[in-house]
């Protein structure tokens, strides 16, 4: 055989060998939305090289550029758009509803936090963070910022686990134990048995020096980003322990993430040069100005506005007239503040994301279908569709550092994308019901047309 054959027989054996390791997929819809512009492609197509994005255009444009032996996934009708990220979840907690008595005495959080904290064994939450994990990547979360509550070092385990191929799970941002004031969080402990328990969930932060031992403690565990409490109970860190905390984090090229209610706090946040505040309800316009001058983003977690707390509640356990009312007058206040906020974060133009904060178990629904429903809720807080979902699209993905890789169906990006059967700028409800999902490439779920 002459050597030139043979050469370009060896070359296209390679070939054949580079297919195999590294498939190629076509996917194919009547409509793709980039949440960047607002502009769909209809019809559009996306071609995928092992895990990443190759080319978007019209079908007539990309199939031929496509290999021979391509996937093709016709998706007929369906809208496709980026995968979703959930900028602040708590995939190893899934905390029930106390009883009422227990509601009015120690509030929402506690009791069940506590039960989480001292009730479960590290392997227990980790099978727990698993089904949590995969429940919500099948619900079209793809990534998710897990901001805590997940024992010493669940969420980094389950990273690792998922990262490896053992589990089928979102790209998770970990932050293993929240930084927070001694005390921990919203926990009201017997001080003689309260250190072992606080110990599986915070690093308590009483100095300078401790928050900085405290980023390092989080580090041997290989965080993602640093989580800090800056109020709770009335109690908060000072803008010194903060400061440290942000320049030993920073040190490492670590983000910073503040879970901050109060002015007083969010002001802590601002001072010390955090990258995210959690929550905010207390900010006012002249820390709105702040946060958009330094770049600082706003994680919005309104996933309980419109009085979906009293529906969870209802759903979980007997609650009395008397705390109904009561219940009521609060969530009618809260709304107010809610709109009022939303307004505020798109007018003043600051960086802004949206997370759910979801940590309860809800009757009836999978953790995906509980995480979605803050899709409906920011949207009945006066926020537009398209800017919903940039929240958990491109603006997410900026919030995580990860836009070169997330956040969009582009060229060079994973191939990290959902599509739904209608228009979700038209409905936003549509993200409620994702219809297919596709991660790193792989298909993870499909019900909308099949492969071939």
């Amino acid at each position: 055989m002459p050597i030139a054959v043979f050469l370009c027989a060896l070359f296209a054996l390679d070939q054949v060998v580079a297919q195999l390791r590294c498939p190629s997929t076509l996917v194919r819809a009547d409509r793709i939305l980039d949440p960047r512009t607002g502009m769909v492609l209809s019809p559009g197509a996306v071609l995928i090289e092992c895990q990443k994005i190759v080319e978007i255009g019209p079908p007539a444009r990309v199939q031929p550029h496509a290999p021979p032996g391509v996937k093709i996934l016709d998706l007929g009708s369906a809208t496709l758009l980026p995968g979703l990220i959930d900028g602040h979840a708590h995939l190893l907690s899934n905390v029930s509803m106390p009883t009422e008595d227990l509601f009015v005495r120690h509030g929402r959080f506690g009791p069940g936090l506590l039960l989480t904290i001292a009730g479960m064994s590290p392997s227990e939450r980790a099978l727990l963070g698993a089904q949590m994990g995969r429940e919500d990547l099948e619900s079209g979360f793809t990534t998710v910022r897990n901001l805590g509550h997940s024992g010493i070092d669940g969420d980094c385990a389950l990273r690792d686990a998922i990262n490896a191929g053992r589990l089928l799970g979102p790209r998770i941002l970990a932050a293993g134990r929240k930084l927070a004031p001694p005390g921990g969080q919203s926990l009201s402990l017997n001080p003689a048995i309260a250190e072992p328990i606080l110990e599986q969930e915070f690093l308590q932060v009483e100095s300078s020096d401790a928050g900085r031992r405290a980023v390092r403690e989080n580090l041997l565990y290989q965080v993602d980003i640093i989580k800090v409490v800056a109020d709770t109970d009335d109690r908060y860190i000072s803008t010194e322990e903060m400061t440290a905390i942000v320049e030993e984090a920073h040190r490492s090229h670590l983000r910073v993430a503040v879970h901050a209610y109060t002015r007083t706090a969010i002001q802590t946040a601002i001072d010390s040069g955090a990258d995210s505040i959690e929550h905010g309800d207390g900010v006012t316009d002249e820390q709105l100005d702040l946060m958009r001058d330094k770049g600082i983003f706003f994680d919005l977690t309104k996933t309980f506005y419109g009085g979906r707390l009293i529906k969870l509640l209802e759903a979980s356990i007997v609650i009395s007239p008397a705390l109904r009312a009561s219940l009521t007058i609060s969530d009618g206040i809260d709304q107010k503040q809610s709109t009022d906020l939303v307004r505020r974060v798109l007018t003043k133009g600051v960086k802004f994301a949206a997370g759910s904060d979801m940590i309860w178990a809800y009757p009836g629904k999978t953790r995906g279908q509980s995480t979605a429903t803050m899709f409906l809720a920011l949207h009945d807080a006066g926020m537009p569709s398209l800017e919903i979902i940039r929240a958990v699209t491109t603006y997410s993905a900026e919030m995580l550092g990860w836009q070169d890789c997330v956040g969009a169906i582009e060229p060079g990006k994973l191939a990290d994308m959902i599509a739904v059967a209608g228009d979700p700028i038209h409905d936003i409800s549509e993200l409620e019901h994702v219809r297919f999902v596709m991660k790193d490439g792989q298909v993870i779920k499909n019900e909308l047309a099949p492969q071939r």
